[in-house]
């Protein structure tokens, strides 16, 4: 079941990649910091779950 919007998973993707970029010019502990948040936002981008959600009893989709 999908909890969050259209909209929600754009901005979800598009965090994803500035992370995912920002990681790559970072060093040391922030590179694989920065690069897993970006593969939890880009994986939940893709899918349209957001277990965090769930847990808080959020959904962004109408």
């Amino acid at each position: 079941m999908s909890n969050e919007s259209t909209l929600d998973r754009g901005i979800r993707a598009l965090l994803a990649l500035l992370l995912l970029a920002a990681g790559t010019v970072a060093g040391g502990a922030l590179r694989p910091t920065l690069w897993a948040l970006a593969g939890i936002l880009g994986v939940t981008a893709a899918v349209g779950f957001c277990p965090l959600y769930r847990l808080l009893g959020i959904n962004t989709r109408r």
